[in-house]
């Protein structure tokens, strides 16, 4: 009896100790350590987000190009002398034949009265010899030295009429002209330059493309043109021409675009951004370029999307995002981020077009991704967003 009662009081104790190991095992244990890593994880970092939208985009070549004058050159006299009349100001819009500058042409009208008077007198010789040889009182050969005097004389008189039309320098075109180089009363050198003249309306830009664009150029081509003195202005025109050479160290063929400039907004030697629309516009999926994180194992991003209920289900209620944020979902689970590997597009104007990897009206983080890593929670705060500068660098 007494060793019944022994091995009974034995059975339960360790009974009672088994229940007691098994439920600080499977049921205290477990929770203690939820509580622990709910009270240790960090707090859910904040970011911004951009939705993925659907945009139409046209196919553009980017390029860099040179403005230059359709006719452009520097006004320098054929011959030499001192300037004693200046008839233009710099800037000036002048006309075909315009006058410009006059050079000293004193000798040259003394010698063009010299040789008119010599072409007179042997313009009266000859008619005395005519009369005469018709008349059969002087021979024939007399005429014709007479007719040679004259010709002569008249040539003379041309040359020295062709030497003052040449020191009076006129504009060859219509154009605008720069800054004149000399002043009243200078020497200048045959060949010097003494102001440039410029056709402004319409103007070329010089651009090379890569020799595997060829396909898709042809002459008649529509261009979009911008120019750092203003920002934001597009500037259209269409391809004149194409080189009829690669060059063989860049592997580039030179295209020149001919734009409208009636405004003369546009000067030769501009820097200029030029875009050749190069076919139909088709729908792509964009970015924000600042959403796109860049690394030698491929182009990803972060989505932005609710935890699942199996994971976040019991933290609901502590991790709700910020009341702003327009993006929380109705069930207020709290958000985590997935790192999705995309495949990029070209980039126009701070946007970047998705071609694999993001569909349209997905929530991507475009500010704070460098303190995140997949499965990490978020907050969104819209105030987060980065300002773009109000000028962009030049590039």
């Amino acid at each position: 009896m007494k060793r019944s009662l022994i091995f009974i009081v034995t059975l339960a104790a360790l009974s009672a100790l088994t229940l007691g190991l098994g439920y600080f095992q499977f049921v205290f244990k477990p929770q203690m350590i939820r509580n622990f890593i709910s009270q240790a994880a960090p707090p859910p970092a904040t970011v911004a987000v951009s939705v993925a939208t659907k945009e139409t985009w046209t196919p553009q070549l980017p390029a860099i190009g040179s403005l230059r004058a359709v006719q452009g050159i520097d006004v320098a006299p054929q011959i030499g002398g001192m300037i004693v009349s200046i008839k233009v100001r710099s800037g000036q819009d002048v006309e075909k034949g315009a006058p410009l500058f006059e050079i000293d042409n004193s000798v040259e009208q003394a010698d063009l009265k010299n040789n008119l008077a010599v072409l007179k007198n042997a313009e009266l010789v000859l008619e005395r010899q005519k009369q005469l040889s018709q008349t059969g009182n002087s021979a024939k050969s007399n005429f014709d030295a007479a007719e040679a005097a004259r010709d002569t004389a008249a040539a003379s008189t041309e040359r020295v009429r062709a030497i003052i039309a040449q020191k009076n320098v006129v504009a060859p075109y219509a154009g605008r002209l720069g800054i004149r180089k000399v002043d009243l009363g200078q020497y200048v050198s045959p060949g010097t330059s003494v102001i440039t003249l410029q056709q402004l309306d319409p103007i070329y830009v010089d651009f090379p493309v890569p020799e595997k664009s060829l396909a898709v150029l042809k002459p008649g081509e529509a261009i979009e043109l911008q120019v750092d003195a203003y920002p934001g202005k597009i500037f259209r025109g269409t391809i004149k021409t194409i080189d009829a050479r690669v060059g063989q160290d860049s592997r580039n063929v030179l295209v020149q675009g001919e734009l409208p400039n009636r405004d003369r907004q546009l000067f030769p030697g501009m820097f200029a951004n030029v875009a050749v629309i190069a076919g139909d516009g088709a729908e792509v999926v964009t970015l924000p370029r600042t959403a796109i994180t860049y690394s030698l194992y491929g182009d990803s991003v972060f989505i932005v999307q609710p935890a699942p209920l199996d994971a976040g289900g019991a933290q609901a209620a502590t991790l709700k995002p910020a009341a702003n944020a327009a993006a929380a979902p109705p069930d207020d689970r709290p958000l985590i981020v997935e790192r999705r590997f995309v495949r990029v597009g070209e980039t126009r104007d701070g946007r970047v077009s998705v071609l694999e990897g993001v569909n349209a009206g997905d929530q991507v983080v475009s500010e704070g991704q460098l303190k995140l890593q997949p499965g990490a929670r978020v907050r969104i705060d819209p105030e987060a967003r980065l300002v773009a500068p109000a000028v962009r660098p030049k590039e």
